[in-house]
């Protein structure tokens, strides 16, 4: 959807509930062009990862294990909690990433039951590139908005999800 086609959206919706006080057209027009942006980042995101020898869930897969509180290691059910897919899936992923030299798994000597996860000197480099990839297509995504306004617009998005916060408290 180009960004005429999003605004035409925006604007029919509006036309149709005009006069209705229950409907915020500002919050329509946010919302789907958050969902755009959004679609739109995951699309480039996806057509970055050509090399069927590492996927973007390889990568998805690293990245929760590179971001962990701990000093880059983690479970193997923190890292599927981390990733939002299922302990199967994340043993198929953690099995994958073990073949190509990319993670390490210890079995944890004070309880043999736990497994820690730690990335390679192999698997922190392929992060790495990835990541700095990933952060210049966003770059190329938010390149209309200047460094003050991104901050504003961090700041805003900051305040609704602390919104949240508050409504479950």
């Amino acid at each position: 959807m180009a960004r005429d086609e999003i605004d035409d959206h925006v604007h029919r919706w509006s036309r149709l509930w005009e006069g209705n006080p229950e409907v915020a057209p500002e919050i329509e027009g946010a919302l789907v062009r958050m969902k755009y942006i959004q679609r739109r980042s995951q699309r480039g995101d996806v057509a970055a990862f050509t090399d069927p020898d590492f996927t973007r869930e390889d990568y998805l897969t690293l990245h929760a294990l590179m971001v962990q509180p701990s000093p880059v290691q983690a479970t193997p059910a923190q890292l599927a909690e981390a990733a939002t897919v299922t302990r199967a899936a994340m043993t198929a992923r953690l099995d994958r990433l073990d073949r190509a030299g990319l993670i390490t798994r210890e079995v944890e000597p004070s309880d043999r039951r736990r497994v820690i996860v730690r990335p390679t000197t192999a698997g922190r480099a392929k992060w790495e590139e990835h990541i700095y990839a990933g952060m210049a297509r966003d770059r190329e995504l938010l390149k209309a908005l200047s460094v003050d306004e991104l901050k504003q617009l961090n700041a805003m998005l900051r305040k609704v999800m602390l919104s949240f916060e508050q409504e479950n408290q």
